[in-house]
C-alpha cells in the first residue's frame, strides 16, 4: 500500500487571530509560526502538522498523505501519470514548507488539492500543548482523519479506492450518505459524505485521554455557536466525541477511543443503527434529517446496542491525576 497514513493539512481562513485561539487554546495544538499571512501548528513530534493560511493569499487547501519513502513516491506518481492524473512536482521551497523530504502534487475528481510525500520532519523540541492536554494519538495512525463533502459518489470513490488504494471500512445510508476508508489501523482516515457540496465536511483529531475531550467540550461551551455536534460516541469506529465550527467553516471532530481494524480480515458493511450509539445531535442537519437521526439512535439504545471500548497502552493504567 503506497499511502500509509493521513500527515498534513493546509487549511483556509479568512481571519488568522481566530484560530490563534481556536487551536491553542481550545484544540491544544502548538503555535510554531506566525506571519502576516499563515500560522502553523504542531500535534506531536513532528515539525508540522496543521496550516492555516489566509483565504486571500491565493492559497489552496492541501491534504497531505503519507508514503513510506522516495522509492515508494515515485511509484505513485508513476501510477497516477498512467492513468491520466496531472502529476507536478512542487519547487523545493514547497517541500521545505512541508518540513518534508519530497512531495508530489495533484487533484482528485473534485479539485481538491492533493500532496502525497514522504520523510516528515521529526522537531528538535517536545511537543508543548496549548493548554493542559495528554497529547493526540498520531505516530504511524497519522495526524486523524478527514472527511470530505462530494456531489456524487462515483468518481471520488474510483480516485481513493481503486487508483489510491484506500480500503473501505464500511458505509452509511440513512439518515444520510457516508463511505469510510482506511490507510493503516484506525478505522477510517478518509471519508465522503454525498450531499451534492464540496470542500471539507471535517477534519478529527484525537486525544490520548477521555478527560482532554471532556473539558475540550467545556470550553466550547463556552463560546456562542462553536459546538456543531454535541458530544456523543460513534457507532463505526467507537469514537467518543464532540465537534466544533472552525473558523474556517469545516467542523472540527475531537475525540477518543477510536477503534483499529485488522487490516488483513476487515469486512465492510452497512450501518444499519445510524452514525452514533448516543448523543451527537448535529446542528448542521436540516430538522426532518436531525429527527430521523435521532429515532435511530433511541433505536439502538431500546436494541441494548453496545460496542467494546477501544483503548491504547497508557489509557488503562492508573494515569497521573493532574498534568503538571
Amino acid at each position: 500500500m503506497e499511502i500509509q497514513a493521513f500527515g498534513y493539512m493546509v487549511a483556509l481562513a479568512d481571519n488568522l487571530d481566530e484560530w490563534v485561539k481556536f487551536g491553542g487554546h481550545l484544540l491544544g495544538l502548538q503555535l510554531i509560526e506566525r506571519t502576516a499571512s499563515k500560522l502553523t501548528f504542531r500535534m506531536d513530534d513532528r515539525a508540522q502538522r496543521l496550516t492555516v493560511e489566509l483565504r486571500s493569499s491565493g492559497a489552496a487547501a492541501v491534504f497531505g498523505w503519507e508514503t513510506p519513502d522516495g522509492t515508494t513516491l515515485d511509484l505513485l506518481a508513476a501510477r497516477l501519470d498512467k492513468a491520466g492524473v496531472s502529476v507536478r512536482r512542487p519547487p523545493r521551497s514547497i517541500a521545505e514548507q512541508r518540513h518534508v523530504k519530497d512531495l508530489i502534487a495533484f487533484a482528485d475528481p473534485a479539485g481538491n488539492t492533493i500532496e502525497a510525500y514522504h520523510g516528515l520532519e521529526a522537531a528538535p523540541t517536545p511537543f508543548v500543548p496549548g493548554r493542559p492536554i495528554s497529547g493526540f494519538r498520531t505516530g504511524s495512525l497519522g495526524m486523524g482523519h478527514i472527511v470530505l463533502n462530494c456531489e456524487t459518489y462515483g468518481p471520488m470513490v474510483s480516485f481513493y479506492r481503486d487508483l489510491l488504494g484506500f480500503r473501505f471500512s464500511d458505509f452509511l445510508v440513512t439518515p444520510f450518505k457516508g463511505q469510510f476508508f482506511h490507510v493503516n489501523p484506525r478505522h477510517h482516515s478518509f471519508a465522503l459524505i454525498e450531499n451534492g457540496r464540496k470542500g471539507i465536511h471535517h477534519l478529527m483529531l484525537e486525544l490520548m485521554n477521555l478527560d482532554d475531550v471532556g473539558q475540550g467540550y467545556d470550553l466550547a461551551l463556552g463560546e456562542e455557536k462553536r459546538i456543531a455536534t454535541t458530544l456523543g460516541r460513534h457507532a463505526n469506529d467507537w469514537m467518543t466525541s464532540f465537534y466544533v465550527f472552525s473558523p474556517s467553516g469545516f467542523m472540527v471532530e475531537y475525540g477518543w477511543g477510536g477503534r483499529e481494524v485488522d487490516m488483513a480480515s476487515w469486512q465492510p458493511n452497512e450501518m444499519k443503527n445510524g452514525p452514533s450509539l448516543w448523543g451527537h445531535e448535529r446542528a448542521w442537519l436540516p430538522p426532518p434529517v436531525r429527527a430521523l437521526t435521532r429515532e435511530m439512535t433511541l433505536g439502538a439504545a431500546a436494541a441494548g446496542v453496545r460496542h467494546p471500548v477501544q483503548v491504547t497502552d497508557g489509557n488503562y493504567q492508573t494515569g497521573p491525576e493532574k498534568i503538571e
